[in-house]
Order: C-alpha cells, then sequence, then structure tokens
C-alpha cells in the first residue's frame, strides 16, 4: 500500500479540494472540461457516473500526454487521479446549476419542506486501473417562508451550486436532517474516495 503518489484532482471546485485537504491530502488541480450535458433519457445515477468517468479519463489522457504514456510520476509512482459529479434530484429531474436569480428562488422553494437526493459519482484512476462509485445521501430541508428563502437567495451563496445551496455554509440552516454522507453532499463522499484509493494500492488520510 502507498502513500507516496501523486494526487490530482479533476475539478476546479475549492469545495472538494477542501475535503481533501481536511484528511491532509495535498493535491494538483486540473479541471477537465467535459460536456455536463444528460443524454436522452439517461437517468441520474448514470448520468454522474458517465461525467466523473469522462473527466477522470479526460485528465489522465493529459497526464499521459505530459509524462509519458505510463503517466508516471517523478518518483515512479502513478498518480491518482480523482474526478466526482455531483447533482440534486427531486421528483426524478436533475436540478444543476441555476442559471440566475430567479431560479435559485425556484429551486429552494421547491425543495423546500421535502426531502430530495444528492447523488455524486466517484472515478478515481492510477495507471490503467479504476474504481468508480455512485453515492446517495437525502436531505430534507425544514419549512421555509418567504424571508428565509430571500434572505438565502440574497446571500448568493447557491449561485454556483447544483441544487443552489451550499450545506457546508449558511444552507445549513435550510437542512432538518440528512440520510447518509454529509460530505456526498459537499461535493465528494469522503469514505468512498479513502475505499476507491485503497482498491487502488493508495492510503490517503
Amino acid at each position: 500500500m502507498s502513500t507516496a503518489a501523486d494526487v490530482v484532482l479533476a475539478s476546479a471546485s475549492p469545495r472538494r479540494r477542501d475535503l481533501l485537504a481536511a484528511l491532509g491530502v495535498a493535491v494538483t488541480v486540473m479541471a477537465a472540461d467535459v460536456d455536463e450535458r444528460a443524454l436522452p433519457g439517461e437517468p441520474p445515477p448514470a448520468l454522474v457516473a458517465r461525467l466523473a468517468a469522462a473527466k477522470a479519463g479526460a485528465v489522465q489522457a493529459r497526464l499521459a500526454a505530459l509524462r509519458g504514456a505510463a503517466a508516471d510520476g517523478p518518483d515512479g509512482a502513478d498518480p491518482l487521479v480523482i474526478a466526482a459529479d455531483t447533482v440534486v434530484v427531486v421528483d426524478g429531474e436533475v436540478l444543476g446549476k441555476p442559471a440566475d436569480a430567479a431560479e435559485r428562488r425556484a429551486f429552494i422553494e421547491r425543495l423546500a419542506g421535502r426531502s430530495h437526493v444528492v447523488l455524486s459519482g466517484h472515478c478515481l484512476w492510477r495507471g490503467q486501473d479504476t474504481r468508480a462509485h455512485v453515492e446517495r445521501t437525502v436531505v430534507t430541508f425544514r419549512s421555509l417562508d418567504e424571508r428565509d428563502v430571500a434572505a438565502y437567495v440574497a446571500s448568493g451563496e447557491g449561485d454556483d451550486k447544483a441544487g443552489a445551496y451550499a450545506i457546508q455554509g449558511r444552507g445549513a440552516g435550510l437542512v432538518e436532517r440528512i440520510e447518509g454522507c454529509y460530505s456526498n453532499v459537499v461535493g465528494l463522499s469522503l469514505p468512498t474516495v479513502i475505499t476507491l484509493a485503497r482498491a487502488l494500492g493508495v492510503r490517503l488520510g
């Protein structure tokens, strides 16, 4: 079991980077540019799994081009690529990142007083080997009145977040309970990442 592999995060998300930093894992950020639109009729779990794999594959290909076909790190160890994609699902519909303030409000009003599902597809790639998993967390919002909704929308916190809220920030006040992995709602299930990394021979944390 190696602890020396370079870790590359295939995402520009500061939230995912911060989660890994909490484990003491320093990462190189190499964002992947992939089309995140769903395919016709594609179920949400398949969507996040496909996008996570596409992100990991795109970054692995770039590393291979930079370092040679084996994509070896400076110490001869293959780097570990970590990719994820997260969506919020309610009534079978994916709520992505809101386009504007009106959509932020519509998303929060729709989520208020009920449960929704957060799905994160994870794909870890090392050398020629990959491991993948889709993690599911159920989040229930408390009942919200107009002032609650208006105040949160005005904060701007949910501008670039799936479902228009951030559970690690002011959005925590919207939540009544969660069932499952908290960090999955933030964007990266740490237990999942640790398990998949160990299957690839890398110990994190």
